[in-house]
């Protein structure tokens, strides 16, 4: 075989090899950190793996929170919630993986609903093993980029997303987790992440797809 007809052969492979790689993120060698894909789930639909933030209102929050599908995709149904849940113990280094992905569909918005719904990034704990989050934010009436500082008991709060115009429609977010915390809380994170919450609002319809952490660029 001629050199440059291998050379051309080589290439060909490669770039089909590139193309598979990033379109599925199991094959992109550490690119991507899937924290949830939602594919797991228990005999009521409720996410694996997945606590309640209060362990009085387990039923409730049980029968708000269902995975779903949808022409092959899974995601998270959230229907009048009104609570956080929460996963914990997720191997995710923020540094080395500080962007953080996801999609949200807002599906029914009731008047007075405020946030309507909020990812939790817990990039460390306090002293007291409290969960120190960055909570991002789906307002109905807040623009976007707003940001309103935490207290003690309450994390600070970005808003992402803002509005009720537009239902049914996924939106696609991606926030530098590991940038905001330092420059929200002041310091580093822990090298290893605490988990991440989702909550939806009283009488608010929501899906969450997937989430996914990736390198900076």
């Amino acid at each position: 075989m001629r050199p440059s007809v291998l050379v051309r052969g080589l290439m060909i492979l490669g770039g089909l090899w590139c193309c598979a790689a990033w379109s599925d993120p199991g094959l992109a060698l550490g690119q991507t950190l899937v924290l949830e894909d939602f594919k797991a789930k228990e005999a009521d639909g409720f996410p694996s793996a997945w606590d309640h933030e209060n362990q009085r209102s387990q039923s409730k929050g049980r029968e708000a929170y269902k995975v779903q599908s949808e022409n092959g995709a899974n995601f998270l149904s959230a229907k009048d919630a009104g609570q956080r849940i929460k996963k914990k113990k997720i191997d995710w280094d923020p540094k080395a993986y500080p962007v953080l992905t996801w999609r949200w569909r807002l599906v029914k918005a009731p008047t007075g609903a405020e946030p309507l719904a909020a990812i939790y990034a817990s990039l460390d704990t306090d002293l007291l093993f409290i969960p120190v989050f960055t909570k991002y934010v789906w307002s109905a009436t807040k623009p976007e980029g707003t940001l309103t500082e935490g207290g003690m008991f309450s994390g600070s709060e970005l808003v992402v997303q803002s509005g009720t115009a537009v239902l049914g429609q996924w939106f696609e977010e991606r926030v530098n987790v590991y940038e905001d915390f330092k420059k929200i809380h002041r310091h580093e994170p822990a090298p290893k992440a605490w988990g991440i919450s989702i909550v939806a609002g009283s009488g608010v319809e929501i899906d969450f797809g997937p989430m996914v952490a990736l390198p900076a660029k």
